[in-house]
Formats: C-alpha cells, structure tokens, sequence
C-alpha cells in the first residue's frame, strides 16, 4: 500500500486555557494527529502515524484515531504520554507547562511499509524526533518530506515551562534533504536568527530545503520556493484557540499538493484550513472542503508574489 501521507511526531493530551475557552481534561491534539486529521476531513483517507502514548493514554489514542478515520498507526507504548498545559494571554501569547514527556523515536519505530509514503511529515512536539531520525527517514524513503520544527526548538526548563533553543547547526545539516521546513515566527527567529520571515525563508532554501514557509498567526504567512515569494493573506477571524493552526496548515498545504494544486494555492488552502481550527478548541474541528475552499476563494485575491524580499511583512 502506497500512503499519502504518513505524519511522525508524538500525539499530545492537552490542556488548553484561553481567554475564550477552557478544555475539559485533558484534549487529543499533537502536530502529527492535527494534520492527519485535516488530511482525513480534506478527503484523504491513506494515511498514518507514528508516535508513543504513555499506558495511561494507550486505549484512548487507539479509540479517539478510530472514531476520527485515522486507522493505520505504529505507537510505541512510553512510561507517560506526552502533553502540555497551554495557557494564552489577552495578547495570544502562551506558556507552555510539561504534563508528560513520553518516549523518543528511533528508525526501528517505523514500520517499512509506513515509508512508502507520497508525503512524510516530521511534528516533534518536544525532541522525540532527533536529527539523525530526520535525515534516516528522508533517505530511506522516496516521499517529500515536510519538517515543522516546533519540538526541535524546545526543552524543558525551570519547574517544568518551555523554553526555546535550537541546535542551528544540526538543522542547517539536514535541510539538505527536506522538501519543506514550516516554522512559526518565533521558531524561525530562534533557528534563522532572522526577524524579516522572508528572509528567514529564503535562509532556509538555502540551506537546502526546497521551500521555506514562516507562519505568522493573524497576519498569514510568507513562503519562499528558490524564486518566487509568496505572502499569503490569513483569513480574517476570531482565534478562540490558536492551539494546532499550524499543524492543520501543514496537513492542508499537503492535501493542496495532492490535489495537484500549484504552491502557491496550496499555500492559500492551508491558510484557509488554519483559519478554520483556531475558531475551535480540540480535535473535533470542522475543516470542510467546501468551507476551506470558500475561505480560499475569499483571500486568494490577496495573495502577493514578489521577485526579491519585499523589507516589510
């Protein structure tokens, strides 16, 4: 079997507070599972996942991808399951407290069957993905490779709350063999060291990636692809919970390229699915082709490509 999409990272329990919403409990969320489930409701059923779930999760990951069409899955059973207590201020600023740390992923994790794949995407979510992983998947296997660098940008500091860092140089190593890197503003500052995100994606081209996307939350996203740049509008709407807008960026832009769509409308498509998840809290929302596609439809116009960096964002 020949997957589209095979997502690798640890899936994540939750708990997320906004000034808008508060989960109950503890939530299904993880880069990998939002893009997978953007990919299931955008009409992409061959896909699958890999990561480890602590014994406590074990059951409830199996039930809750099931109940989500999410049927194919390799999870590696860990001592806890990985997760965080999100809490975002008035401004949409978050902290992030560790709940569980749950288990690394070695090459012997992954099935071979799981790297005949179109697509892989690469979610670390707090380092259980390392460099040597990354540049084994991407050699072993004849997909593209898409990297968002979130959990490769973390690690556990003072009484359990993230902090950010970043192994540069090991990240400029492998870019060599990714089609896509997709950091968040803050990700790309900490690995490019650049603040105008145009250059910090041509940065990231040069390293070797195909393409360089930076996301930046309300005001969309800028991409660069080795000769064209790309700023791609956001859909204006209220963020109830920006938690996983960029994992079902990554999942849309990839179900867009399936599709047969031109970067540039994939990248449009993305940021119309992304819109739609921050309006909800949770796994359950309703990313709808029609309702992408309508969203898709409303910013396309604004869409701009420029020869060279604009100097503004």
């Amino acid at each position: 079997m020949m997957y589209d999409v095979v997502a690798i990272g640890n899936p994540v329990y939750d708990i997320i507070i906004t000034p808008f919403v508060r989960s109950k409990g503890r939530v299904l969320s993880g880069c990998s599972v939002n893009a997978l489930l953007a990919l299931r409701r955008l009409g992409f059923n061959r896909v699958a996942l890999i990561g480890s779930i602590g014994k406590d999760y074990l059951y409830k990951i199996k039930e809750d991808l099931r109940n989500f069409g999410i049927r194919n899955f390799a999870l590696i059973e860990a001592d806890t399951t990985c997760g965080f207590e999100l809490v975002y201020d008035e401004k949409g600023d978050r902290t992030l407290k560790v709940l569980g740390l749950g288990s690394k992923i070695t090459s012997h994790d992954i099935p071979d069957e799981y790297l005949k794949a179109k697509y892989i995407i690469l979610g670390p979510v707090l380092y259980e993905i390392d460099y040597s992983l990354i540049e084994y998947v991407a050699t072993a296997s004849d997909a593209k490779v898409l990297l968002d660098p979130q959990g490769l940008t973390r690690r556990i500091g003072k009484d359990g709350f993230i902090e950010h860092f970043c192994d540069c140089r090991s990240l400029r190593r492998v870019a060599q063999y990714l089609d896509f890197i997709k950091p968040n503003e803050k990700e790309s500052l900490f690995i490019t060291g650049e603040v105008d995100p145009f250059r910090a994606a041509k940065l990231l081209v040069e390293w070797g990636a195909e393409v360089g996307i930076v996301t930046l939350a309300e005001r969309g996203s800028v991409a660069f692809d080795g000769e064209l740049f790309y700023r791609v509008p956001a859909y204006r709407t209220v963020a109830v919970d920006p938690t996983g807008a960029g994992d079902v960026y990554a999942g849309a832009l990839i179900a867009g390229l399936l599709e047969g769509y031109h970067l540039p409308e994939a990248l449009l498509l993305a940021s119309a699915a992304a819109s739609i998840k921050v309006e909800h809290c949770g796994p359950t929302f309703p990313v709808t082709r029609a309702e992408a596609e309508r969203r898709y439809y409303a910013i396309r116009p604004s869409l701009e490509v420029y020869e060279s960096p604009p100097g503004n964002y």
